[in-house]
């Protein structure tokens, strides 16, 4: 199946520039083009000395039998079909030879302090093309714009069903761009398209800028982190969530390694995520 883009990768410290992502693995990117470093931020709140920050650095890995890829019966769209070099798959646990998981979404659930972390810097991209969403899984912050684009120039319709925040059921009947926002941190939304049953995705919401999305490889970094200790959550669709707790220290790299089993497949909640397990630092989670 072709490789997917992200064209967005976010993560700040107060005042820093932000940085753009893009496809790959090893920390840059995930599979479906769903980007593995959390969110960045250019706007006004207070900066953060860098000197006193450090980054969690990991990677989720995965352990069981993975569910056999489902074939997509895309040969009443064949301009969607004909974007596919293979044929096309459905893949709710995207895993390489290596046990590397792909689409989970790490994000700081405790500890952050309470202050302004800045507007997030720039719309994220929700496309929709090969009728698939690219990305698959991908991270915002609250009341950032996310341009939803139909990239295949036929009939997509677009419905979020989110528990927290207000939900949109749209129609794009060809090329074009809606842009939609969240106003409230909500850990997952599930977006599907109603015309092609396939068509699935998940976007999580957080009023921070420290998330990412696992790459193809599993690894994800989140940088920025003012020192401290935090709790770390990571939400997969079909093996629910696990926590941990790690400390970061400035200036310094904090490992934090997950590893999901099958033993919670297909039990994976939206909007009130299962909770496995917490706290460990610096290793895989247990349950």
């Amino acid at each position: 199946m072709r490789k997917f883009f992200d064209p967005f990768r976010l993560l700040a410290l107060g005042g820093a520039a932000a940085f753009l992502l893009a496809c790959g693995g090893g920390g840059d990117a995930g599979a479906d083009g769903a980007s593995s470093e959390g969110g960045a931020d250019a706007d006004a709140a207070p900066a953060i000395d860098p000197a006193t920050t450090g980054t969690v650095v990991g990677t989720v890995t995965y352990t069981g039998s993975a569910p056999a890829p489902e074939p997509i019966d895309m040969s009443e769209e064949p301009t969607c079909a004909e974007k596919h070099d293979d044929a096309p798959m459905r893949v709710p646990v995207r895993v390489s030879d290596d046990g590397d998981l792909a689409n989970a979404f790490i994000y700081i659930k405790e500890g952050l302090a309470d202050r302004d972390w800045g507007a997030a810097g720039g719309p994220a991209t929700f496309d929709q093309e090969g009728c698939e969403y690219i990305p698959h899984v991908m991270g915002v912050r609250t009341g950032q714009d996310i341009d939803i684009v139909n990239s295949d120039g036929l009939m997509h319709n677009i419905n979020a069903s989110p528990n927290v925040n207000r939900g949109f059921n749209i129609n794009q009947p060809t090329n074009m761009t809606s842009t939609r926002s969240f106003s409230q941190p909500e850990v997952m939304i599930p977006v599907r398209c109603d015309v092609h049953g396939w068509m699935e995705g998940y976007i999580g919401v957080v009023d921070h800028p420290f998330f990412a999305v696992s790459g193809d490889d599993g690894t994800f970094r989140i940088e920025g982190l003012p020192a401290g200790d935090y709790t770390i959550g990571v939400w997969h669709e079909q093996l629910g969530e696990r926590e941990m707790v790690v400390t970061v220290t400035a200036q310094e790299e904090s490992t934090a390694d997950f590893t999901l089993d099958d033993s919670t497949a297909g039990t994976a909640s939206v909007g009130e995520p299962l909770v496995i397990h917490h706290s460990h630092a610096g290793g895989a989670a247990s349950r």
